[in-house]
């Protein structure tokens, strides 16, 4: 069970909602299948400051993040963070994430892949272009 992909937060409040086209659930639903959701300690903290007025969909987020791989910040994620950073006109959090994806060796699978084109050598797909 090989992990391949890094989830950014908003593929995951896409799944969760049943947001996705059929296309890209499909793609989804197939990485699924091959490992467990795979996030950033940022994508942790982004989804657990996910607001709603229905408790259920606070339980399904939950059980959500404690069946993830939640990579946490370790040394080399912060160096990788601070080159991206110095070199990239991109948010901290966003930083992170794709810092995260190149020291894991991992694509990311995101909606918002404007956001993270131009970091050399981070591999990136849209579940809604699938």
């Amino acid at each position: 069970m090989g992990i391949k992909y890094l989830w950014d937060t908003n593929t995951i409040i896409y799944f969760l909602q049943k947001q996705f086209p059929a296309s890209a659930e499909q793609f989804v639903d197939n990485t699924l299948k091959h490992s467990p959701p795979t996030i950033s300690a940022i994508t942790e903290i982004e989804l657990l400051c996910w607001k709603t007025d229905i408790e259920k969909d606070l339980e399904v987020l939950y059980k959500f993040i404690d069946e993830a791989i939640v990579f946490e910040l370790e040394k080399s994620i912060k160096l990788k963070t601070a080159d991206i950073r110095k070199t990239h006109k991109i948010k901290l959090p966003d930083a992170i994430i794709a810092a995260t994806a190149l020291v894991h060796d991992l694509t990311l699978i995101t909606r918002n892949t404007k956001d993270f084109i131009t970091i050399d050598r981070l591999q990136v797909v849209n579940p809604f272009e699938k």
